[in-house]
């Protein structure tokens, strides 16, 4: 994918199969992300697009997409003094596809809680597998490891065990 383009990112993985309500809301905000980082469109117009658009939203956690996209726009300052410390790169410089994923995983770690830290990591890594370069989900899995291990030490140290 060309790093310059407003179009949004487009999975490389087949679209057939089962996948979960809740992991294709976040393929939706990973889009809209894209947009609002790559494009700078307003976050109102990227929620309302794929609604717009009469995609096949049956299969998307609605109330998800809108939280995770929202969340990690109104607080993108916040979320990337999280995960900035653990760059071993200047945030201009990272992918907007792993920059828009580190906004999404953070925002879960940091205020989905009931989403236990493992799941929400695994499906940040499943998105960079399939929206990313080469070796991008490497590169989010090390910087999400330490990011839960400041937000979340307690579950990440095994002392403390969060339903899922």
């Amino acid at each position: 994918m060309n790093e310059h383009s407003s179009a949004a990112p487009v999975s490389r993985a087949a679209r057939g199969g089962a996948r979960s309500a809740r992991r294709r809301s976040r393929e939706l905000a990973l889009q809209g992300l894209y947009q609002w980082l790559v494009g700078g469109n307003d976050a109102a117009a990227i929620e309302a697009q794929p609604l717009d658009e009469g995609q096949a939203l049956a299969a998307v956690d609605i109330g998800h997409y809108r939280e995770v996209l929202n969340g990690a726009i109104d607080n993108a300052a916040n979320l990337r003094a999280r995960f900035t410390p653990h760059l071993d790169r200047t945030i201009e410089v990272l992918s907007p596809v792993e920059h828009s994923i580190l906004l999404i995983a953070t925002y879960e770690l940091q205020h989905r809680v009931e989403i236990p830290y493992r799941v929400v990591i695994n499906e940040a890594v499943e998105l960079a597998k399939n929206f990313g370069g080469t070796d991008g989900f490497r590169y989010v899995n090390g910087v999400l490891d330490k990011v839960a291990a400041e937000l979340r030490p307690a579950e990440v140290s095994g002392r403390s065990r969060v339903p899922g």
